[in-house]
């Protein structure tokens, strides 16, 4: 049963909390994604959008509810109307990680992320909802990393997702793996997270447009893009951050040893701001934007594991130890033609386990069968690009499979 969506209600460029559909069931817009412009608000009241009933009771449950806890806390007016702003979304309302297919849960957690990027100082709670999106995510790296990788990745690929929150939830992912493979304590582990979910705080708005952006940056972006790991800091630390290695990572991400990053130009860096830097690096090279497709994953990770030399890290060599060449949710050609998607890392850094999803003869398949890249006749011919790739994944069902 379906039901009117309310799209006066709904603000634009903000994700959406509920899948929308046509009057005959077809898919309009993911939840997660956005109502870019005017235009496109039109584009969908042409097309009747409608919501699943029950989903709609639990947005509107959502809404009542933080309007009555905003009522009982006594709060100011000015802090009800912004808790009641009709997107709903209630990040403090406990969901069991296994209850739903991960990709809704990891939908929601990205909307969650957007939504404090966004409002960055203006939001309500923020550490207290930063923490809770936090634990929820690491319910899922507990025992679902690969299942995670290849779902965040698929996000990575949607350019109707904000990029801003797709890039941070799979750096921080990363971030996690590769800190592990060193060796790393749980503190150092937790910082390095936490700084790759908040280091572009300071643009996050802006970074969403230059993933739609065709033309150059202008001047006022390029000084926004150079001044903002100060300004992250600086919100974090009137938000009540005070976790001196979240703070520096933060502030350090895009310095280089030797001085040449910005922007203040260090001349000497810690491993973890190298690592956050390497991982930020990769994940924006084999992201496809408005003006152009992502790097294939095995070139943007040899490029991150080499130094200007030409000779391997000891982060590279983690790095890759960690993820392999090929990611989970990235696409390859086999050498008997067949194109597939990563599922699970595999081995050996390119051995992974792929899912054949097109034919040798370019047919979509409808049960993909799973080939083992280490074997002869399933090893893997070359990357491709996600623009190469016209078959629409579902990640839930894909991943039901293994």
């Amino acid at each position: 049963m379906y039901v009117p969506l309310p799209i006066d209600d709904i603000t634009l460029g903000e994700p959406l909390p509920v899948n929308v559909w046509d009057p005959q069931g077809q898919l309009l817009l993911r939840k997660g994604h956005t109502i870019r412009d005017e235009r496109h608000r039109q584009w969908l009241l042409m097309h009747n959008p409608q919501v699943k009933e029950d989903e709609y009771r639990a947005w509107t449950y959502r809404y009542t509810t933080a309007i009555d806890r905003a009522l009982r806390g006594n709060q100011s007016l000015e802090a009800i109307a912004g808790v009641t702003r009709p997107m709903g979304f209630d990040d403090a309302v406990e969901v069991e990680p296994d209850a739903r297919p991960i990709d809704e849960i990891w939908a929601d957690l990205h909307a969650v992320l957007t939504l404090l990027l966004h409002q960055g100082e203006q939001a309500q709670d923020f550490v207290g909802r930063f923490l809770r999106l936090e634990q929820r995510m690491q319910a899922l790296l507990r025992s679902r990393i690969d299942d995670s990788l290849f779902v965040l990745v698929q996000m990575l690929f949607d350019r109707a997702m904000g990029y801003s929150a797709s890039h941070a939830l799979l750096c921080a992912v990363i971030g996690r793996l590769v800190a592990q493979t060193l060796g790393w304590d749980e503190a150092r582990q937790q910082s390095l997270q936490r700084a790759a979910l908040t280091m572009n705080l300071g643009m996050a708005r802006l970074h969403d447009d230059l993933a739609r952006q065709d033309a150059a940056l202008h001047p006022e972006q390029r000084r926004a893009v150079w001044e903002h790991p100060l300004r992250s800091e600086a919100i974090l630390r009137r938000l009540g951050v005070v976790d001196a290695v979240w703070l520096e990572l933060v502030r350090d991400h895009h310095e280089q040893a030797g001085g040449t990053g910005y922007p203040q130009g260090r001349a000497e860096v810690g491993a973890a701001a190298q690592l956050l830097r390497m991982i930020d690096v990769y994940v924006a090279r084999i992201s496809p934007r408005h003006a152009r497709s992502g790097l294939p994953s095995p070139r943007a990770a040899r490029d991150v594991y080499l130094d200007a030399s030409g000779a391997p890290t000891p982060l590279g060599t983690a790095f890759i130890k960690a993820l392999g060449l090929y990611l989970p949710g990235t696409f390859v050609e086999l050498v008997n033609g067949e194109v597939g998607v990563v599922a699970r890392r595999g081995r050996r850094a390119n051995t992974p386990l792929v899912l054949a999803i097109v034919t040798r003869d370019g047919l979509p398949r409808g049960e993909p069968p799973l080939r083992d890249t280490s074997e002869p006749a399933y090893e893997i011919r070359r990357a491709v690009v996600p623009d190469e790739v016209k078959v629409r994944l579902q990640p839930a069902r894909l991943l039901a499979r293994l």
